[in-house]
C-alpha cells in the first residue's frame, strides 16, 4: 500500500479511536500490524491532531475561560485542569525516564481492552448510584491526572476510558461534564507528550529518519476524524450508556487473545 495512504489511514483511525473509549493505541496496533510500524515520534504526535480537533471543539468553552478567568468559576475550573496536568506530568516523567511500561504487543493490549471493558461495565453501574453531578472537585483533577499516568503504563487502556470513569466513580456521574473536563485537560498533555517527543527525536540524531511528510497527512487526518468523532460522542453520551464500548472492548480483546486478527 502507498505509504500516504497508509498514513492517512492510520491518521484517520487515531482520530476516530482517540477520545472513544475503546483505545486508540489498541486500534492502531492492530492497523500497523498490515500497514508497518512507525516511530514513537509519529505515534504520539498524530494524537495532538486529535488533540487539536478538541480545541475546535471546545472553542467557546476555551475561549470563555481565557476572558473571563478572573472570575470564581472559570478561575477554579482552570486550577483544576492545570493540577490534573500537573499531576500526569511529575509522576509521569519518572515513569517514563524508567522504563515502567508495558510493551505494546498484542497480548497486554488485548489484556487492557478486556480488563477495562469490565471496568467500564462496572464503574458506570456503580456511578450511577449517586445524585446526579457536574462538579469537579480537587479530588477528581489529581485522579484524572493520575488516570493518564496509568493509561500510559498499560497500552490499551485507553487514556479518555481511564480518566472519564475515574472521575465519574469519584462522583462527576454527568457523562459530558466528565468528559469536557477530561478532554480539556488533554490538550496540555498531549501537546507536551508530543514535544517531549519530538526532542526526543532531534537529540537522538533520527529526525532525518522521519517521514515528515506522512506524519503531516496523517495529523491533518487525525484533526478531521477526531472533530468529528467528538462531537458525535458528546451527543451520544448525552442519552446513552458506554456499554457497547466496553463490550467491543471485551469482543476485540477477546478476539486478539484468541490470535485473530493480528496473529497472537
Amino acid at each position: 500500500m502507498n505509504s500516504l495512504l497508509a498514513d492517512l489511514l492510520l491518521g484517520i483511525l487515531e482520530g476516530l479511536t482517540e477520545f472513544l473509549p475503546i483505545s486508540s493505541t489498541g486500534h492502531l496496533l492492530i492497523a500497523q500490524h498490515w500497514l508497518g510500524p512507525r516511530s514513537d515520534l509519529f505515534n504520539i504526535a498524530i494524537q495532538s491532531g486529535a488533540i487539536l480537533a478538541i480545541s475546535l471543539v471546545y472553542r467557546q468553552r476555551l475561549w470563555e475561560l481565557a476572558t473571563q478567568w478572573r472570575l470564581a468559576g472559570p478561575r477554579d475550573y482552570l486550577l483544576k485542569i492545570a493540577l490534573a496536568f500537573l499531576v500526569t506530568a511529575v509522576v509521569g516523567l519518572p515513569v517514563r525516564l524508567l522504563g515502567w511500561q508495558l510493551p505494546e504487543t498484542v497480548t497486554p493490549v488485548a489484556w487492557a481492552l478486556v480488563l477495562g471493558g469490565v471496568w467500564m461495565l462496572l464503574a458506570e453501574r456503580w456511578s450511577e448510584r449517586g445524585p446526579p453531578s457536574d462538579t469537579v472537585t480537587w479530588k477528581i483533577a489529581v485522579a484524572v491526572g493520575l488516570a493518564q499516568v496509568v493509561a500510559g503504563v498499560f497500552p490499551g487502556t485507553s487514556r479518555s476510558a481511564a480518566a472519564i470513569f475515574m472521575a465519574m466513580l469519584l462522583g462527576m456521574n454527568r457523562k459530558p461534564a466528565a468528559a469536557e473536563f477530561v478532554f480539556l485537560v488533554g490538550i496540555p498533555t498531549m501537546f507536551a507528550a508530543t514535544g517531549y517527543a519530538a526532542m526526543e527525536t532531534l537529540l537522538d540524531g533520527h529526525a532525518g529518519d522521519e517521514d515528515w511528510a506522512g506524519l503531516a497527512v496523517a495529523l491533518i487526518a487525525a484533526t478531521v476524524a477526531g472533530f468529528a468523532a467528538v462531537r458525535w460522542l458528546l451527543r451520544y453520551i448525552g442519552t446513552h450508556r458506554f456499554t457497547p464500548f466496553a463490550w467491543y472492548r471485551i469482543g476485540l480483546g477477546t478476539a486478539l487473545l484468541l490470535g485473530l486478527p493480528a496473529g497472537g
